[in-house]
């Protein structure tokens, strides 16, 4: 890309082919197969629960309905934390079909398999050895196949979005079961109906609703480093101790209910699993705010191979400010226009984070051909964004005459050319 005058005119791409929108390879196969799933799952998940019922619709109903409450809110913190690079919604479809569906339907493989030993094998094993294990498993295939087959990829932040999601459908498929059982009376004995129902609400959908996306988190991360590093020890030991940790915090989760008649579960969620969820928060938003700071420092590198015009910088970095670069355009130019420089903050981003990594040396082989796509999908879309004026842009922000470049690295020199 060549130096140009930022913001372009309006009118600028008048006689220019519109580009089209990035749908991602596969999306047809992707779509049809997620319906599927969740047509299979859902006919599942409604005969299991009638079955704990006994047929009761009215149980079948309040099943659903209190496990699909906390499902909005959880979802909504995730994506929060997923601005800067937003994971397409059929991903986003597909991880929580998967924790709804798949994860759980392997757990239940499980336990069948071992159904003929269930009277030789303690209750406390099959709750803190058999359960965690069978679950995590099921959830954390999720993040490997996601995070080592997407091309997109944002660091330790997507291992904690899709472990998070792949949680968020478990719980779901778990807690209508948990709370059909409880209005049968199955799961407390000689305790039913829909009071019943309630206090298991209350002590999973609202004291403990991020448990399973949090004990996934440990192997989304560990999945995460190992796609990042180039260490060949850290690639096969990361992701072990992922899951390990994943295993050991659901066990010690589920062994607390048999710690002094059920007060163990208080000691440990007040004294043990409060705090590192606090922790996981803010790691989370951390790697947010470096993600921000990844971001400028590349496209500050960007500009001075004359990639990006720095005046354009500042409309790219911070959420507030991309967001008023989009109602300006909105304003000025209609919807298209807003979509059009939407598409366009996201390409700058996933050029960025990819040229950060070629930079640093953890990019993968064909990390320069990626920088280049996202180089040419950003000069496709060029014509058709408007931004700010200059003026409107902080002085300090201001962008100074660029210096001379420096050598380039190596593996970065192809995209140069772009």
């Amino acid at each position: 890309m060549s130096w140009t005058v930022a913001p372009a005119p309006p009118g600028s791409a008048k006689g220019l082919p519109y580009p089209r929108f990035d749908r991602g390879r596969g999306r047809t196969a992707l779509l049809v197969s997620l319906f599927a799933l969740g047509a299979v799952g859902s006919v599942g998940l409604i005969w299991l629960t009638a079955r704990a019922e006994e047929s009761s619709v009215g149980a079948v109903a309040l099943a659903l309905l209190l496990a699909t409450v906390p499902v909005p809110f959880l979802v909504a913190a995730y994506l929060w934390l997923d601005r800067y690079e937003p994971e397409p919604r059929r991903f986003i479809a597909a991880a929580l079909l998967w924790g709804a569906v798949v994860a759980p339907a392997f757990a239940l493989l499980v336990q069948a398999i071992l159904s003929p030993w269930q009277g030789e094998v303690p209750f406390s094993v099959l709750l803190t050895v058999v359960a965690p294990l069978s679950e995590e498993f099921g959830k954390g295939l999720l993040c490997a196949i996601v995070l080592v087959r997407r091309r997109r990829f944002a660091g330790l932040l997507d291992g904690i979005i899709y472990a998070g999601l792949a949680g968020i459908g478990f719980a779901f498929t778990e807690n209508v079961l948990y709370y059909s059982r409880a209005y049968a009376g199955t799961l407390i004995p000689d305790i039913s109906g829909p009071v019943v129902a309630a206090n298991v609400f209350a002590a999973r959908g609202i004291m403990s609703p991020f448990a399973h996306p949090f004990f996934t988190t440990a192997t989304g991360v560990g999945i995460a480093v190992a796609v990042l590093t180039q260490r060949r020890w850290l690639q096969v030991v990361a992701p072990l101790l992922g899951f390990a940790g994943a295993v050991g915090l659901h066990a010690a989760w589920n062994g607390s209910t048999l710690l002094w008649r059920g007060l163990g579960f208080l000691a440990v969620f007040a004294g043990f699993m409060v705090p590192l969820f606090a922790l996981v928060g803010f790691l989370a938003l951390r790697a947010l705010r470096r993600q921000a700071d990844v971001v400028r420092a590349a496209l500050g590198d960007a500009s001075r191979r004359g990639w990006v015009h720095p005046a354009e910088i500042h409309w790219l970095v911070r959420f507030g400010d991309r967001a008023a670069a989009r109602r300006f355009a909105t304003r000025v130019a209609g919807k298209q226009a807003g979509a059009s420089l939407h598409t366009y903050q996201r390409a700058a981003t996933e050029m960025a984070l990819m040229h950060d990594r070629v930079l640093h040396g953890r990019a993968p082989a064909d990390g320069v051909a990626r920088v280049t796509a996202h180089l040419e999908r950003m000069h496709s879309w060029r014509p058709f964004v408007i931004m700010p004026p200059l003026a409107s842009v902080p002085l300090g922000a201001q962008p100074q005459p660029p210096p001379p470049l420096s050598a380039s690295p190596d593996r970065a020199e192809p995209a140069a050319r772009a």
